[in-house]
């Protein structure tokens, strides 16, 4: 046995022990963790396949953004367990069936031929880059689907934005294209109001007011003297 095929057995047994460990923890961050460890197992066996570009891509990508990110949302957030376990016991029929149809298709897969005659990878030297092979094949063959695919990115950002994306409602803002559709009328407005009547009944009520308050001083004094 070479030292690829033991490295190979190595990270193999680390993806699946990984793999398992992300389904049967209940800790939810031990979890995210052991999806690390997964995901790290997988980049090295890409590695052994000479897909380097791919391997770097996982370890960058999902291990050192989106797992981070998961993990720490995960530990940020308050679960209820409880909750969670409710309803074990009704879904756990289906739960067997597409287990047990999971497992009948990997025995399928494995005892049939097909892996059988299936071809080695071809073996390149030490010269040869993965990285290169992909950006002339995605420049030449594939320009017109990876431009289609980067629009297509973009369109999702931008949608994503603007869906999330409401501001502050609180704040105070003008409007420029309201201020340029505005006119004189509606803008400016003339009341006319009749201010003498009005006025002289204001200044008698605050005259009564007073004249009141005095009265109710003096009879007030009255009595204290008395």
């Amino acid at each position: 046995m070479t030292v690829e095929s033991l490295v190979f057995y190595l990270f193999a047994s680390l993806t699946v022990l990984g793999a398992v460990g992300v389904i049967t923890v209940r800790n939810a961050v031990q979890a995210v963790l052991c999806l690390v460890l997964t995901f790290f197992s997988a980049a090295v066996l890409w590695m052994l396949l000479e897909a380097e570009f791919l391997a770097v891509t996982l370890v960058l990508v999902y291990v050192g953004a989106v797992m981070v990110l998961f993990l720490f949302v995960v530990m940020m957030l308050d679960v209820d367990y409880a909750s969670l376990k409710s309803g074990f016991t009704r879904y756990l029929p289906l739960g067997i069936l597409v287990a047990l149809a999971l497992f009948g298709a990997i025995y399928w897969v494995i005892r049939s031929e097909v892996l059988g005659d299936m071809p080695e990878p071809a073996k390149h030297s030490a010269e040869y880059s993965n990285v290169s092979v992909l950006g002339k094949l995605l420049y030449t063959e594939y320009f017109y689907a990876f431009e289609v695919a980067g629009v297509i990115l973009l369109v999702a950002i931008v949608a994503a934005i603007s869906l999330t994306f409401r501001g502050r409602r609180d704040r105070r803002g003008q409007s420029v294209p309201v201020q340029h559709q505005a006119s004189r009328e509606e803008r400016l407005r003339v009341v006319s109001m009749e201010s003498g009547p009005r006025q002289d009944a204001h200044l008698r009520k605050e005259t009564d007011v007073k004249s009141k308050r005095k009265r109710k001083t003096k009879t007030k004094k009255k009595g204290d003297e008395a």
